[in-house]
């Protein structure tokens, strides 16, 4: 049985954007389901997503499907006992990732946030998947919560931080500079 849990929609503040997702409660862990329309340097996107996760928060797998900058993509991310494979095909690099990281999205923030704390640190490293190419490759972030829903993150590879704001669900609602939800 699957139950809608919570429904987002985001429009990127960087480039003409949309993303919508719905959170689902299925057979005793979670999916995200999303739908993300934008144009970046590249071209525009029409992506599909869909990640299975744990009862644990934790990203079991991941599916894109769509077209960006002309190009269709058919990605299929599987992590099995903390290996991972894209496609069918071994990722060695990303063992012991804990979750998927869509650079498209915002969505994907969720599975650390709601295994966070509610005052502390959690630290995490994700299987980031980025366009174009597309590529795939591990990312250490850490998250750092010190009061309510104000959420400083930090992306170790990339060097970039900054401050989300978060929903009750684990949503982001703002993310300065790129995202925010549509009222």
């Amino acid at each position: 049985m699957t139950e809608i849990i919570a429904t987002t929609r985001w429009r990127a503040l960087d480039r003409d954007g949309e993303d919508k997702c719905r959170l689902a409660l299925v057979n005793g862990g979670y999916m995200l389901v999303g739908h993300a329309r934008f144009r970046d340097g590249a071209g525009w996107a029409a992506l599909d997503y869909v990640v299975r996760i744990g009862s644990d928060w934790r990203t079991l797998g991941a599916d894109v499907t769509g077209t960006h900058a002309g190009t269709e993509l058919k990605l299929k991310l599987v992590c099995e006992g903390g290996a991972w494979s894209l496609n069918g095909a071994p990722q060695p690099q990303l063992d012991g990732c804990e979750d998927v990281d869509f650079a498209f999205t915002p969505a994907t923030n969720l599975m650390p946030l709601r295994r966070m704390p509610d005052v502390g640190r959690l630290s995490t490293r994700s299987a980031w998947l980025r366009l174009p190419g597309p590529t795939v490759s591990p990312l250490d972030q850490s998250y750092i919560r010190e009061r309510g829903n104000i959420v400083s993150y930090h992306a170790e590879q990339s060097a970039y931080a900054t401050q989300l704001v978060v929903d009750p669900t684990g949503f982001v609602t703002t993310y300065p500079g790129l995202w925010e939800t549509d009222a």
